[in-house]
């Protein structure tokens, strides 16, 4: 038998651990919920022992935050990124940035987070100061950049900024709550709009049409 054969599970290389904790927390969080996970459920899934997430991390809380910036956070950088070599219409800019959202994070089981702090956020007060500034700021201020812009460019008629960036982010808000409590049950799934991109490119039409000028919607 060979040395990495013989080796048990908890002496693989350190580290991976820590990437082996997050995934496994993220999991748990989102088939579970955050006050239903507990550290040794993370140990167990993650397959290291009971203290071994007690090395990386203080607690559950700290490692709900490290799986938030190690999944989250990122993709929102790369949609500010995306958002700032942008070189098309301002609508278009909103149906990337809304589209990509829902690619990268929506459609993928990173959206039970959103989920789950929509659920227990007033439970955890400190964990919903901190996903508020980590995630919903940053995203928010997004779509609120593009339609300043598209206002700036003639392309929008002037609005309330922050109402039309409700309007923009209830349906992909709403596709993900829907996708993991109702649509996870056999008996209620799909839901009564259809397929999740078929109504989110409603929604989006929808808003655009009314936030358009008059003559870009001529166009």
């Amino acid at each position: 038998m060979s040395t990495e054969q013989a080796s048990p599970r908890w002496q693989r290389k350190k580290d991976a651990r820590p990437a082996e904790i997050l995934d496994a927390a993220l999991t748990l969080f989102v088939e579970k919920g955050f006050r239903a996970t507990k550290m040794e459920d993370i140990a167990r899934a993650a397959n290291v022992t009971k203290g071994t997430p007690y090395l990386y991390f203080q607690n559950k809380e700290e490692i709900f935050k490290a799986v938030v910036r190690d999944t989250l956070v990122p993709r929102i950088t790369n949609l500010q990124a995306m958002s700032a070599q942008h070189e098309g219409s301002c609508a278009e800019l909103l149906v990337r940035l809304l589209q990509a959202w829902w690619q990268d994070i929506g459609s993928t089981r990173m959206a039970g987070l959103c989920k789950l702090m929509v659920a227990e956020a007033a439970n955890f007060p400190e964990l919903a100061a901190f996903y508020q500034q980590e995630v919903i700021v940053r995203g928010r201020q997004l779509v609120a950049d593009a339609l300043h812009l598209g206002i700036e460019r003639g392309e929008f008629r002037p609005v309330d900024i922050d109402s039309a960036v409700e309007c923009l982010i209830a349906p992909l808000l709403m596709t993900v709550i829907w996708n993991h409590s109702f649509g996870g049950i056999p008996c209620c799934a799909p839901a009564p709009a259809g397929p999740p991109e078929h109504y989110l490119q409603q929604a989006l039409d929808l808003v655009l049409n009314g936030l358009c000028t008059p003559a870009q919607n001529n166009n």
